[in-house]
């Protein structure tokens, strides 16, 4: 079968590698399937390993995707039977393979009465609906979401079902402030181009926002412009995966503002998934309209490429296995 190796910086390739096998029922009760990925969806969090220089090459097999639903092929569990269609998230996002082995407690069932592209979206949806638990509810609030990709757009989705008084999607590509209004925004401004703070001022009659998302991450990450947008002891959702160093970052401003900084990871399998994947199968919300390219498995390498490069305004890039038809 084949699967995905990056081989040295900004190229990927497929490879032919042995079939997964289960093994026998696991002593600690944890059963297993083997789970066959039919439409996946590539991150942010992916983009590191293609995009960075790492220390050696080439990286382990199935790096990087994580995103993924398909069919359970095998199991020597109850929770699924064989044929079933489900939501899988492979561990430490090591999951780019036409079949892969792994725990089943890593897997939710989907909805059927949406199509596969619009129930993946549960799996970032989720990592949402966990983040939100760490702040207070947003009716109401003023809210700046700092970075429009695939998630800050996710963010503004869910900030207007949830009834937040301003949405102020902010982002230095004006592609992506074009689609945040479709998603939710009540107001969008480009810190390239203006004065990001003084924008937000003048959209808060001088408040400032109760709560600003760092949507953004990695080396570009966006802390201290958040701190200049919350309101003195206001709050800041530091979403976004960090690099491992911040360096400098302004802690002394936000310590002297009494701002509140929480952090978000590892989203719930037994609550978050699903009531992502309850909240798009009953119409709640509609994240398809960040679904912006396609490609084939035998195309992953343009996938990356179109995805890093934000091409043509990617937002949301599908990959379609062989297992789709």
């Amino acid at each position: 079968m084949l699967a995905g190796r990056i081989v040295q910086k900004g190229f990927i390739q497929l490879v032919e590698i042995e079939e997964p096998r289960l093994g026998p029922p696991q002593a600690t009760g944890e059963e297993e399937i083997i789970f066959q990925p039919e439409i996946t969806c590539l991150c942010g969090s992916d983009l590191p390993y293609f995009c960075e220089e790492q220390p050696s090459y080439p990286l382990d097999v199935g790096l990087s995707l994580h995103e993924m639903v398909g069919t359970v092929v095998e199991t020597t569990g109850r929770r699924f039977r064989a044929g079933q269609k489900v939501l899988a998230v492979p561990v430490a996002q090591v999951g780019l393979f036409e079949r892969l082995r792994l725990s089943e407690a890593r897997a939710i069932p989907l909805d059927p009465r949406r199509p596969l592209e619009a129930v993946l979206l549960a799996q970032p949806l989720g990592t949402v609906i966990y983040a939100l638990k760490k702040v207070p509810q947003v009716l109401d609030l003023d809210v700046a979401v700092v970075g429009q990709g695939p998630m800050g757009q996710i963010w503004c989705a869910v900030l207007r079902m949830l009834g937040a008084r301003e949405i102020i999607a902010l982002d230095v590509l004006d592609a992506r402030l074009a689609m945040s209004p479709r998603m939710g925004a009540t107001a969008v401004v480009n810190p390239a181009r203006e004065d990001a703070a003084a924008a937000v001022a003048s959209i808060t009659d001088g408040a400032m926002a109760d709560l600003v998302i760092e949507a953004v991450g990695h080396a570009s990450q966006a802390l201290d412009l958040c701190s200049d947008l919350a309101k003195r002891g206001g709050r800041i959702l530091y979403f976004g995966v960090p690099p491992d160093k911040l360096r400098e970052v302004r802690w002394r401003d936000l310590f002297f503002k009494n701002v509140t900084v929480h952090t978000s990871v590892n989203p719930d399998f037994a609550r978050d998934f699903p009531l992502a994947m309850r909240w798009i199968g009953e119409g709640r919300i509609d994240l398809t309209p960040l679904i912006t390219h396609r490609f084939q498995l035998r195309e992953i390498q343009r996938a990356f490429e179109t995805f890093r490069d934000k091409a043509g305004g990617a937002l949301k890039v599908m990959v379609r296995f062989p297992a789709a038809g």
